[in-house]
């Protein structure tokens, strides 16, 4: 009873405080519907149903039972709606390697990983299948001779094409794009070598996605390469034209941010609308003096925040944006203050309502750890406003604050989840960003303004000037002595650890907050001591690492890029696949891989497996075809591989595999 007591009069000093912590409840629940080996049965449903029952039941308490009863209320919230969020875009997923007549309704373009054209279609049509076993959508990328011409969005397309199912984790703990791909509906991956042929125009249907592809289009063609690509970025969300090179530079000064359509970009047009119209409203003596110009101006915002979202393609990253930006304008209509930690909480809560998978994602995670940063230190600096310096100077402070808070609030999520950590972010942000909200988006929406009387070019002009600037400072920034450096792969309790921690440390009021450091603190010692595999099996066999003081060695040059480059940064390395395999061939020469007592021979294709009819006992053999050699060594084939998907082999030589830890979940069925 005393204990009682003590927690009632703790949480009753959080009174007005308490709403933030809603959306955090929602990701704990999220989280463990997310972190289940298995699917939940009808026990685990049933005792969900009667915990909210249970808890409603004290909700109309006096003491701190009330408050913790709504706390595991909305932990259990977000379970179940992840769970029927999970069930809603249920559709078919292609269980084997198919080869043939593919049809479809082209409805994306975008690019790969390594540049290539690639094509998303619905509405699909594959021989052999019957109706209800056809993926609802399917990625195609194209050879390089057939993406000059593509057909327009809309339009229903054939060719002939290998598919495949979505593939599982690079490593076991790694991105599983299969759970990536169930939440988009994508049932099959591919690729085709053959030409497209159009078997019926565009309709009416895809009209918004049509139009965002021909603006596309039109802004490439009145702009320069570089920048065209990247105006289209953020005009029209398409990032397909992108030069490699400019991508590489804009990732390595941390200004990537800037091609995704997000709060920023959203923040910035939105505030610009509303602050440009308000002031041009003011010199309308009849309009200021009779109506609230304030809310008109917000009403205006959010109509123009509502086209971009539209235009820009609606993608996630831009939906969450629009829903923060929402709430930002709907606290105006209301004569609320906007910017809180409260409306950051509504925003996210909405978010994880709407798609509770974004939470793992790194965009959810990032835009909103600087969001929540930004808002508690612009309060706490509103409160020590006397401190800032004199006038003049505070704008110049507020652009160095903000850039250094976003940077240090994201740089660890960041570094989690693409295992790289650019030195000179700020650098780079502060002379960038203030020229995307001066000069670029002013300029954008000058353009589109102009253009309904052909003077679009005027705003053109000093849109590519701002574009100009940003790509020469990503370059500039780039090109620093050790502008990046690599970060090892996290364990699996470090990102959960470290954001509640930093969560306590900003939404808790009184002096206990600062315990939330240690959670942080210990979450960064975990990280730190985290330990790679010493071996690393592809899913297919058709690649294999093995660790070495001097890195990771790779068994093959170019081959399996995709799987390469996700163990080497993981690694925290910034090697090639190319160097990684010559670490390899020298080792070879010297005698062999060795790991864990057992020579690593890897065996590729027919021929070589065909040739291989004997090992040695203390032999470990990996091959991407079927073997059956003499000699008692340890043979790693395509069978087991089948069953057990991508393995690998820690410090203390336990083998883990990704099926035993993806367990039975709808996108992981063994």
């Amino acid at each position: 009873m005393q204990i009682l007591q003590r927690m009632d009069r703790i949480l009753q000093r959080q009174r007005g405080h308490l709403m933030p912590w809603i959306p955090v409840c929602l990701g704990v629940g999220i989280g463990l519907f997310f972190l289940m080996h298995n699917d939940p049965s009808f026990w685990t449903w049933t005792g969900l149903a009667l915990t909210i029952v249970a808890m409603l039941s004290l909700t109309v308490a006096a003491d701190a039972r009330a408050l913790l009863a709504w706390g595991a209320i909305f932990i259990c919230l977000g379970f179940l709606v992840a769970g029927v969020r999970c069930a809603l875009v249920q559709a078919p997923v292609l269980d084997f390697r198919y080869y043939g007549p593919v049809e479809g309704r082209l409805i994306a373009v975008g690019r790969t990983g390594n540049g290539a054209v690639r094509l998303t279609l619905d509405r699909l049509r594959l021989s052999r299948l019957a109706p209800k076993d056809h993926p609802a959508r399917a990625r195609l990328s194209l050879a390089p001779g057939f993406a000059e011409e593509l057909p327009e969005l809309g339009a229903r397309i054939a060719t002939t094409a290998h598919l495949m199912p979505p593939q599982g984790p690079s490593e076991p703990g790694g991105f599983d794009y299969r759970r990536y791909a169930w939440f988009l509906r994508i049932g099959a991956n591919g690729y085709t070598r053959v030409p497209l042929v159009v078997l019926q125009p565009a309709q009416s249907e895809l009209f918004l996605s049509r139009f965002r592809h021909r603006l596309s289009h039109e802004v490439r063609h009145r702009l320069g390469p570089s920048t065209g690509g990247f105006a289209a970025a953020i005009i029209a969300g398409d990032r397909s034209s992108i030069g490699a090179e400019d991508l590489k530079a804009l990732r390595a000064s941390n200004l990537a941010h800037l091609l995704a359509i997000s709060g920023l970009h959203m923040g910035l047009l939105t505030g610009f609308v509303f602050a440009a119209l308000r002031f041009t409203l003011c010199f309308i003596p009849a309009l200021a003096l009779r109506w609230n110009i304030k809310k008109i101006s917000a009403g205006a915002a959010l109509a123009v925040g509502f086209l971009y979202l539209c235009i820009s393609g609606g993608n996630v990253a831009t939906e969450r944006a629009f829903i923060m930006v929402l709430v930002l304008f709907v606290a105006v209509l209301l004569d609320r203050r906007a910017l809180t930690l409260r409306a950051v909480a509504v925003a996210a809560a909405l978010v994880l309502l709407r798609r509770p998978e974004t939470l793992l994602s790194p965009g959810f995670q990032m835009s909103f750890a600087a969001t929540t940063a930004l808002v508690a230190v612009f309060g706490w600096i509103r409160n020590q406003d006397h401190r800032l310096g004199p006038p003049w100077l505070r704008p110049v402070l507020t652009v160095v604050i903000s850039s250094a808070v976003a940077g240090v609030s994201t740089a660890p999520f960041g570094a989690a989840h693409f295992h790289l950590l650019s030195h000179y972010g700020l650098i780079g942000n502060v002379l960038a960003v203030p020229i995307m909200g001066l000069v670029v988006v002013p300029a954008a929406v000058l353009s589109l303004l102009l253009a309904t009387i052909g003077a679009e070019q005027i705003g053109i002009f000093f849109l590519n000037f701002g574009l100009e600037w940003i790509l020469f400072v990503a370059t500039w920034v780039s090109s620093f002595p050790n502008a990046q450096s690599g970060v090892v792969m996290p364990g699996p309790v470090v990102l959960p650890l470290l954001a509640l921690g930093a969560l306590f440390t900003l939404l808790w009021r009184g002096r206990a907050r600062w315990l939330g450091l240690l959670l942080v603190s210990f979450a960064l010692f975990n990280w730190a001591q985290t330990q790679r595999p010493l071996l690393l099996i592809s899913g297919d066999g058709g690649l294999v690492g093995v660790l070495q003081p001097q890195g990771r060695a790779l068994s093959r040059k170019s081959s399996q890029a995709y799987t390469a480059r996700n163990w080497l940064a993981a690694d925290g390395s910034l090697a090639g696949q190319i160097e990684a395999a010559r670490l390899w061939e020298e080792f070879d020469k010297r005698g062999g891989i060795q790991v864990a007592g057992f020579r690593v021979l890897h065996i590729i294709g027919k021929r070589q497996a065909e040739g291989l009819t004997a090992c040695q006992a203390g032999d470990l053999v990996i091959s991407n075809k079927a073997l059956r050699p003499t000699g008692g060594c340890r043979v790693v084939g395509p069978d087991q591989l089948r069953q057990t998907g991508a393995i690998a082999m820690d410090q203390n030589g336990e083998i883990l595999t990704v099926a035993l830890q993806a367990g039975n979940r709808p996108w992981s069925r063994p």
